[in-house]
């Protein structure tokens, strides 16, 4: 079998090896050949082929040991929309150590860097759907600095000669996220409701879509410096998400309340839980999340990688029911 470079059984570096995206990638790394180094301040159970590495990737030495042998780097680290940080992590591990890690691994004698952006650069989406020349218009600091991190890194890969791929993943879910087991639990229980009228576009990519996505951009020569994005091929509205969760989970139909309603009910959770600390059982991020236009062409994903995603937002969304059922019922 071959690994990801091209050459039998070579070792690679997934950096968030911990979260959702990254075990998934290493286990089916590890099935493709690979042996793996798995950095990620809690690093996935031990597996054959993977050399677990517990610590921050914006820590230099951690970095070193973690890029020894590389010849592919898959750098999925990131502080993300739900820690609760200062704006300088993000600046920190988002943009300065993504830098430093290209530049180390070109030093190191890697030949590939895969670096996991986000749409979020975007922002709000005027005209959808968006593509890779649309404009971004980030406002978050995760998207702000995920954005100067896309930058960075391929500026870096110029300067060194690494050869970089930059991918712009939609909305991954699938077994093991926490908003997708959350998203399902919600809606099996009758505790979801839908924004307004549902009609936003969510666009998605089951996270098995994803893996191979990162697999070819590793292989792909006419992807080095470009940036992709990467999501299944339509967009979906809201209410047919949630409608199609409920129906596999055999629950009523989620029922819509209006906007302005929902709305003020964050901003009046966010101000209680905000001195317990705590996360709100609504904020304003998630009624973005669910109201908001995601919908882009992946054409450019199709035309460099050969990417053709094997899910749509229903076989996706059966494949995760049966998987989180398999698990132990949480579907």
């Amino acid at each position: 079998m071959r690994d990801a470079s091209g050459r039998p059984g070579a070792r690679v570096l997934v950096t968030g090896a911990g979260g959702f995206i990254g075990r998934h990638l290493t286990r089916a790394l590890v099935e493709r050949g690979d042996r793996v180094n798995a950095l990620d301040p809690h690093p996935p159970p031990a597996l054959a082929d993977v050399r677990a590495i517990a610590g921050d990737v914006g820590d230099r030495a951690v970095r070193a040991e973690a890029l020894g042998g590389v010849e592919t780097v898959y750098h999925l680290a990131a502080c993300h929309l739900g820690v609760r940080s200062p704006e300088q992590e993000f600046e920190r591990v988002n943009v300065r150590a993504s830098e430093a890690l290209v530049r180390e691994a070109a030093a190191a004698g890697a030949r590939r860097f895969v670096h996991c952006s986000s749409v979020g650069v975007y922002g709000r989406i005027e005209n959808p759907p968006a593509d890779e020349e649309s404009p971004c218009r980030p406002t978050l600091v995760y998207e702000r600095t995920k954005l100067a991190g896309e930058q960075a890194v391929r500026a870096a890969g110029a300067a060194t000669g690494l050869a970089v791929v930059v991918l712009r993943p939609a909305w991954v879910y699938g077994p093991g996220c926490p908003r997708t087991e959350k998203l399902f639990r919600a809606i099996a229980r009758g505790r979801f409701v839908v924004a307004g009228d549902g009609r936003g576009l969510r666009h998605g990519i089951h996270v098995s879509d994803m893996v191979e996505a990162f697999v070819l951009a590793a292989r792909s020569e006419a992807a080095v410096g470009q940036v992709i994005v990467v999501g299944d091929a339509a967009a979906v509205p809201v209410r047919r998400w949630v409608d199609e969760i409920a129906r596999l989970a055999g629950a009523r139909r989620p029922r819509s309340v209006p906007f302005p309603l929902l709305r003020a009910a964050a901003t009046l959770a966010e101000l209680a839980f905000r001195p317990l600390g705590a996360e709100p059982p609504i904020s304003r991020r998630t009624l973005e999340f669910f109201s908001s236009n995601t919908s882009f062409r992946i054409d450019r994903a199709r035309r460099l990688l050969g990417f053709e995603p094997r899910f749509d937002f229903s076989t996706g969304l059966a494949a995760t029911h049966a998987a989180l059922r398999d698990a132990g019922g949480r579907g």
